[in-house]
């Protein structure tokens, strides 16, 4: 999902934004520097595979981490802390 796929970085972002609050669309295009039609791919891939969750509708809807995320979000803070070393890369 984040390691070994083309978008995995991407998503990884995602998640460490919506670790700090919800953001709709919009903000995350501003926040992460992507277009849009980006953005909403990576939100409806992560979105199936329940590591986020929406509320409202198309208009309001904000983006949250899921339960299931944020019970592992050590795990996944430990992989991307050693994804980012590996590529020399850095958090937004």
């Amino acid at each position: 999902m984040f390691a070994g796929t083309l978008g995995g970085y991407t998503r990884g972002f995602i998640i460490k934004k919506l670790t700090n609050k919800p953001y709709n669309t919009n903000q995350l295009v501003e926040a992460l520097n992507i277009d849009y039609k980006t953005a909403s791919h990576h939100l409806d891939v992560l979105a199936n595979n329940g590591m986020i969750t929406k509320e409202g509708d198309k208009y309001t809807k904000k983006y949250f981490l899921s339960k299931d995320m944020v019970a592992n979000l050590n795990d996944f803070n430990q992989i991307w802390d050693k994804i980012n070393f590996l590529n020399g890369k850095h958090s937004f």
